[in-house]
């Protein structure tokens, strides 16, 4: 499905061409504005990619054609072909590939700089984020969340928040893999508990968030236990977890004011009683509910959205 507001489109790509900005993009913000590495042949061509590409699937956020925010998206499908998921890489999940059901990384979220203070682009990225969990039926949602630099100590009160309040219980949760640390890169970095919990002030912790860190939270997110160092991309990164079915509690909590805020509230066309019926498992979603999701996301743009149902679209040229 597509989601337009305005001259504002939210879909996955479908061409080779539409992947090619979405790598373009990338390149600006991760390469040039935030100085990760890059091969000659990336250099030349203005585009960030990696193996894990091939068989990705991309968001996008389109404003009058142009491709102004992303996210990659890889479930499970996908990464048997690869051989695995990019954050295997840097964090052991052998305990979330066990669920049952499907499953999907998202990795490489950025937004074009000029559209970072637009919220509608954020905004339209979580539900086309959310519109993918429903119709793949995605039971766990995860990736990694970073800060540029290679020194965690300058995030060290949200890093501690983090580890003391929002670890993932044990039975999902990921361990960082320090042994694959770049040579010369102090495995002892790896650590989450960098103040004592009594150091901690929640305050100074939210203002080292980045806004996606703290959009995860909203959702009921949450971590792995440890700090990745990943040198060639110049970041620091902390694994993120999501059940889609905690979102709900999440979403009204937040958006609301309160975890039973729908309990009770009529929805045009009875179309759920709460998000919740939006996002379990099992609930394939009508295009009735969906639309009650999107205009519970969209808030005051949800007046000028549309929808576009684009199934049977082919997924995207891979390349």
């Amino acid at each position: 499905m597509a989601i337009k507001v305005r001259d504002y489109e939210v879909r996955l790509t479908r061409n080779k061409e539409e992947r090619r900005q979405v790598r373009a993009l990338r390149y600006e913000v991760f390469v040039e504005e935030e100085g990760a590495s890059a091969t000659e042949e990336q250099k030349n061509l203005r585009e960030e990619y990696d193996a894990f590409d091939r068989y990705a699937e991309y968001l996008a956020v389109f404003h009058n054609g142009k491709i102004v925010g992303t996210y990659r998206i890889i479930d499970r499908n996908a990464a048997d072909k690869m051989d695995g998921f990019y954050t295997e890489s840097e964090f052991n999940i052998s305990k979330i590939k066990k669920v049952d059901g499907n499953i999907a990384e998202m990795s490489r979220a950025c937004v074009q700089r000029e559209y970072r203070d637009n919220a509608l682009v954020m905004r339209m990225l979580w539900a086309g984020l959310g519109e993918y969990i429903v119709r793949r039926k995605i039971a766990i949602l995860f990736g990694v969340a970073s800060w540029v630099g290679t020194k965690p100590v300058e995030s060290a009160q949200a890093i501690s928040y983090l580890y003391y309040n929002h670890l993932t219980p044990l039975g999902l949760r990921a361990t960082v893999l320090s042994e694959n640390f770049a040579d010369g890169v102090n495995p002892k970095l790896s650590r989450m508990n960098i103040l004592p919990r009594e150091f901690v002030d929640e305050n100074d912790a939210r203002h080292q968030m980045t806004p996606l860190i703290k959009g995860y939270l909203r959702l009921g997110a949450t971590f792995g236990k440890g700090v990745f160092i990943d040198k060639a991309f110049n970041s620091y990164d902390v694994f993120v977890m999501v059940q889609t079915k905690n979102i709900d509690a999440a979403y009204q909590k937040h958006f609301l004011g309160r975890e039973n805020a729908l309990a009770d509230l009529d929805v045009r066309d009875n179309a759920f009683k709460t998000v919740g019926k939006i996002m379990l498992l099992p609930v394939t979603g009508s295009f009735k509910m969906l639309r009650a999701f999107f205009e519970f996301l969209l808030r005051e743009d949800a007046v000028d959205a549309e929808y576009i149902d684009d199934s049977k679209e082919d997924g995207g040229d891979k390349e």
